[in-house]
């Protein structure tokens, strides 16, 4: 197993493509949505927690999930980078 994320390392690309696919596009999608809806998700339950500890946690995890999901919208359009305050 190892082997084998040795070897995926050694192939990743150190630019992006110039073109995107149909695949990537919709796999983009997916990566926003998924990120977009944890992010909803660890929110709305921090928001419900009573334990201050167990939320702060919570909390940082929809800060994971929301800085991903900037980091892809950048990745699309450099041009025009998301902002990165809440």
């Amino acid at each position: 197993m190892q082997q084998q994320q040795n070897n995926q390392q050694q192939g990743a690309m150190q630019q992006p493509p110039q073109v995107l696919t149909t695949k990537d596009s919709l796999y983009l999608n997916d990566m926003l949505s998924w990120n977009l809806l944890a992010m909803k998700k660890a929110y709305f339950a921090a928001g419900h927690c009573q334990d201050a500890e167990l939320k702060a946690e919570i909390n940082k995890c929809g800060e994971m999930h929301q800085r991903h999901y900037e980091q892809i919208l950048s990745h699309l359009n450099p041009d025009n980078p998301a902002p990165t305050t809440m």
